[in-house]
């Protein structure tokens, strides 16, 4: 899926992102309602979320805590990618600093923990963080599917590193126990399990997890031998 330019971005979205339109503190309504779209769609339109993040360093008084938010979840969904450190940078740093009277700096302090854990392939701890505390449902409960997606991902990812793996290993790295975790790895991955014991998931060979042979050459001839050589003859001397 393309994050960047997402097919289903709408003609006047485009118009905006590619004109001057960008700049005119009248489009934010426009980028928040396609915002709202993409959380609701389970698709991401890296690039309009960061024309939106832009324009609201322009115009501070536009400035919604919660779009932020969600503009920064849908970016966690993109792993391994800079989208998350791309649109962060795009938040003014006085929204940014520790804040007794505000919510926003803790919960991107969460959100940040969690593109590290996510970044760094740490998928049980993720789990574990996400369960830790109830902000992270409050935080990600706008964007639809946010746990599916992030499993999608992650298995896309294993897909393109292993050929098999033991199922317990796979329950740790996609947060799901037992019939639940079975389901997702023969029905939404279209795996197999098998083994002695019923534990060992097989994935299909891909061009991603196929092993291939590699050739090394080194080109070296007389003269290169002989450059060696002489220098060698010439310390020595």
């Amino acid at each position: 899926m393309d994050s960047e330019d997402p097919q289903e971005r709408p003609d006047d979205i485009s118009n905006i992102i590619n004109g001057l339109e960008r700049y005119n503190p009248e489009a934010v309504g426009n980028l928040e309602d396609y915002l709202r779209h993409q959380c609701e769609n389970r698709y991401t339109d890296s690039n309009s979320n960061r024309t939106l993040l832009k324009l609201y360093q322009l115009n501070p008084d536009r400035v919604k805590d919660e779009v932020i938010t969600n503009v920064l979840v849908k970016a966690l969904t993109c792993f391994p990618s800079p989208q998350f450190a791309q649109a962060l940078h795009l938040v003014a740093p006085s929204l940014l600093a520790p804040n007794p009277r505000a919510e926003l700096p803790e919960a991107i302090a969460k959100l940040r923990e969690l593109n590290n854990q996510l970044q760094g392939a740490q998928y049980a701890r993720f789990w574990a963080t996400l369960d830790s505390d109830d902000l992270y449902a409050d935080l990600t409960t706008d964007i639809d599917g946010f746990e599916d997606l992030i499993r999608v991902r992650i298995a896309t990812l294993v897909s393109h590193a292993y050929r098999e793996v033991e199922l317990p290993v796979l329950e740790q790295w996609l947060g799901l126990e037992g019939p639940a975790a079975l389901k997702f790895v023969t029905d939404t991955a279209g795996w197999k399990v098998d083994g002695d014991d019923g534990k060992t998931v097989r994935i299909p060979r891909n061009p991603e997890n196929e092993a291939k042979k590699s050739e090394v050459r080194e080109d070296v001839n007389v003269d290169m031998f002989a450059r060696v050589i002489r220098r060698a003859w010439e310390e020595t001397v």
